[in-house]
């Protein structure tokens, strides 16, 4: 049964609220990060309270990589688009490397060890072309993300002599990094989401009833940030900088060549 149908090239309110979720998260965990830098307020990052609270932003973000991925391709073919969507699929990942690869120049240059080889971005851009061949599967990718999953724990504590295999999950020895987000496991919460995205949607309509958005501003300013969830990613951590500053009066400079764009400590 088919509940709150969409039109062709309406979006689902609930996955850009989620994602607006994940957002608030992960700024929340990212200025908590500049306070424990800075010296303002003393904050156990390691405590399992933030430890987890970083994991679930991330899974959030990526489980919504997926979903979208299902919601994409069926508005390309509803649309009667389907051609185009690899293109397409190709030019989205292409953008988002960049930002990754920016981000890796800038942690780089400002930084230097501990710069961000392989985070968020660089795993969403990938996980893109990864996840397309697979999105006939559907439901099946529940298993395929199960053992992506159970793969990337079972060698997450071995090493490579190498940083050419960091991608996967093996890195080498005393490897640190501000935001590392490995194929393995994490690819698999990709899958988990095109599973789900099958398993909840179809052709652009939920198999779910759902009532229409709340109005009320925390709502909407929930969405907006869904609805624009990479250019916060972009930004966010320069702008909390500046609030910093402007509410602290304590200079963010030294805290900017150590800028941490991850989701983890």
């Amino acid at each position: 049964m088919n509940y709150g149908q969409s039109s062709q090239m309406a979006r689902l309110w609930e996955v850009d609220l989620i994602r607006g979720m994940a957002v608030v998260s992960m700024v929340i965990f990212h200025l908590a990060f500049d306070l424990n830098y800075l010296g303002i307020l003393r904050i156990d990052l390691d405590s399992a309270l933030w430890f987890y609270l970083a994991r679930l932003t991330a899974s959030l973000f990526l489980l919504l990589v997926g979903i979208s991925l299902t919601l994409s391709h069926s508005r390309a073919v509803l649309t009667g688009q389907l051609s185009q969507y690899p293109s397409r699929l190709w030019k989205r990942s292409l953008w988002i490397l960049c930002l990754a690869l920016g981000v890796t120049s800038v942690t780089y240059i400002l930084i230097g060890r501990g710069y961000i080889i392989f985070g968020i971005l660089h795993l969403i851009s990938i996980s893109i072309l990864l996840a397309y061949p697979l999105l006939s599967l559907g439901r099946m990718n529940i298993a395929l993300g199960l053992g992506a999953i159970l793969l990337g724990l079972h060698i997450q504590g071995m090493e490579a002599d190498s940083l050419w295999l960091i991608w996967l999950g093996l890195a080498p020895r005393g490897f640190v990094s501000l935001d590392y987000t490995p194929l393995f496991p994490w690819f698999g919460m990709v899958l988990m989401g095109m599973a789900a995205g099958s398993l909840l949607y179809r052709d652009l309509s939920r198999r779910f009833p759902l009532p229409e958005a709340c109005a009320c501003a925390p709502a909407k300013g929930l969405l907006f940030l869904g609805r624009n969830s990479l250019a916060v990613y972009i930004l966010h951590q320069p702008l909390l900088l500046l609030l910093i500053y402007l509410l602290d009066g304590r200079s963010p400079l030294p805290f900017v060549l150590a800028a941490n764009w991850g989701l983890g400590p």
